[in-house]
């Protein structure tokens, strides 16, 4: 399923390149820019923490606006007045410099409001006071709170642990840094990571970029293809068997080739000579200019770079830790822990390509009117040809085990979000639908195997929310803006591949025995990073990003 890829950006837009990754930074107070003394109302008790001067400076230099966004419950509690906080507030920039704004929660915690963290309304306050989104603001804290408020607003965190922080927090969030300084370091570093250093003088011709993998690992490559495809003529994408269904949704690419690369595949034949011959003789008739090889952070792009070497390709670029010899031009390192979308526009941007003006570095699909709606979803008031619809998807399996819900604690998840008020559709693919169907019992609707990659994109474009582990599905989310409570086993680092830039809430124990094992099959017995997800847990999350009406 392949549309003519729309008109290529002119080279003006390509010598532009888009959007900084953030306009804005939101910053906690006590704790993270000064020394915490509790309900604080006395100026001369304001202590800077170690070099937030000098910090802060740096990304006003880098034209990065500032906020803080600060609970403080002393007002509720009576411990110091309006005036006082105002006096206190005013000695922080007198120490540290202005603010752009300041956005302060004055409720107590039963008070139940909708602005104090960890609920996003100050990150919310924040990014409209700042003429921005949540999305382009990172949020930089020293508790959990701070890192779920960032998460459920889309906007991306930085905690900053102080000797109070929990180490179940620590564990929890999605990047972690020693202090301030090291924080902005983060920070900056990830906004030069997607900017070329030296942008291109000319548009390249043919590009072969390279992600052979599964959909989600396709999925999140999308921004660096489409920062390539702007300063390319053509760019045709190899791609395996598991990730072509998303290829065939990313905007960028002209031609697919699919082939199943054994030094990738999941579940891998024996090399054959002949298949490897015969698949350099099909890279060679691409006659690319050069090749962009993306691929994950524990895998080796130097096989296929020494293919495409023999298929003719003068210049080609990848990530690499591995010393390459002639078998690289560009040589490009990562560190671990960087968003994937991140990774893959670093890589390209490494290549010379940057996403065009008008482009946000997030996840995207086609705008594609052809795409057929699946059957089975006339129970759903037909969400999926674009008409409204009020519904929670429950999507329970995973192409890696060790990453999804037990399926007896999914079927509680629907009962539980069933009896909270919510219309429930169970999706999976073809060879899921007995689980499916145990996951939905007589509660939700089950859509199991009812439609393609494409269709189920459109039924989640359709919910309010999604509930879901570290699967495509959740990177499908992402792609169209449906907010996501992820289940996510912590394998594989939360910061690295959870949902981008979208609203989220993560649930399960992010320090559990599997932490960072990459294990296919859970390890410990009873599943408990996942299996001990209380029901309740994920209504409230359900609640807190899509609110009943």
């Amino acid at each position: 399923m392949m549309s003519t890829s729309p008109a290529r950006d002119s080279w003006a837009d390509m010598m532009s390149p888009g959007p900084a990754l953030f306009d804005a930074v939101l910053l906690d107070r006590d704790g993270t820019l000064i020394e915490d003394v509790p309900y604080n109302g006395d100026p001369e008790k304001v202590r800077p923490v170690p070099g937030a001067r000098e910090a802060l400076d740096r990304l006003r230099a880098a034209g990065l606006r500032l906020a803080v966004v600060s609970n403080q419950s002393g007002l509720a509690r009576g411990f110091f007045t309006v005036e006082d906080l105002r006096r206190v507030n005013a000695r922080v920039e007198e120490l540290l410099g202005p603010f752009d704004s300041w956005q302060i929660c004055p409720h107590g915690e039963p008070d139940g409001c909708v602005c104090r963290k960890p609920a996003p309304g100050l990150v919310h306050a924040a990014a409209r006071a700042l003429g921005t989104m949540p999305t382009r603001c990172v949020l930089v804290g020293d508790i959990g709170a701070d890192m779920i408020a960032a998460a459920a607003a889309g906007a991306a965190g930085v905690l900053v642990p102080t000797p109070a922080t929990r180490p179940e927090e620590i564990a929890a969030a999605p990047t972690a840094a020693r202090n301030l300084p090291a924080a902005v370091d983060e920070i900056l570093g990830r906004m030069r990571a997607v900017r070329p250093v030296v942008p291109r003088a000319a548009r390249a011709g043919t590009v072969l970029v390279a992600r052979s993998d599964s959909v989600g690992d396709v999925l999140v490559t999308g921004p660096g293809i489409r920062a390539v495809a702007a300063g390319a003529d053509r760019v045709v994408l190899l791609c395996g068997p598991r990730g072509r269904a998303a290829a065939e949704l990313l905007p960028g690419i002209d031609e697919l080739i699919e082939w199943r690369l054994p030094w990738i595949d999941a579940s891998p034949e024996p090399v054959d000579p002949e298949d490897i011959r015969r698949l350099t003789a099909r890279l060679a008739t691409v006659g690319a200019d050069e090749a962009v090889i993306f691929t994950s952070f524990h895998q080796s792009p130097l096989p296929l770079a020494l293919l495409l070497r023999m298929a003719g390709v003068p210049r080609i670029s990848a990530i690499s830790d591995d010393h390459p010899g002639s078998l690289l031009d560009v040589r490009h390192r990562v560190p671990v822990g960087v968003p994937e979308p991140e990774r893959a526009l670093s890589l390209a941007a490494a290549a010379g390509f940057a996403l065009p003006a008008r482009d946000e570095p997030v996840l995207r699909l086609r705008d594609d009117p052809a795409v057929p709606i699946p059957a089975g979803t006339d129970t759903l008031d037909d969400p999926v040809a674009g008409l409204t619809g009020d519904y929670v998807v429950v999507h329970p399996g995973s192409s890696v085990p060790a990453r999804a819900c037990p399926a007896d604690r999914c079927a509680e998840i629907v009962a539980a979000l069933v009896a909270d008020g919510r219309r429930v559709v169970v999706t999976g693919a073809p060879a899921e639908r007995d689980l499916t169907a145990r996951v939905a019992t007589a509660s939700g609707t089950d859509l199991g195997g009812a439609s393609d990659l494409a269709g189920l994109a459109r039924i989640i474009a359709g919910a309010r929310c999604l509930v879901v582990g570290n699967t495509g599905p959740a990177h499908l989310a992402a792609a169209v803006g449906t907010p996501v409570v992820s289940l996510f086993a912590p394998t594989v680092p939360f910061g690295q591949w959870g949902p981008y830039r979208v609203p989220t809430v993560r649930l399960g124990d992010a320090g559990a025995a599997c932490r960072d094992t990459r294990a296919a099959v859970c390890p410990v017995s009873g599943h408990p990073c996942l299996g001990g997800v209380d029901p309740a847990e994920v209504v409230a999350a359900v609640r807190a990003l899509a609110p009943h009406d």
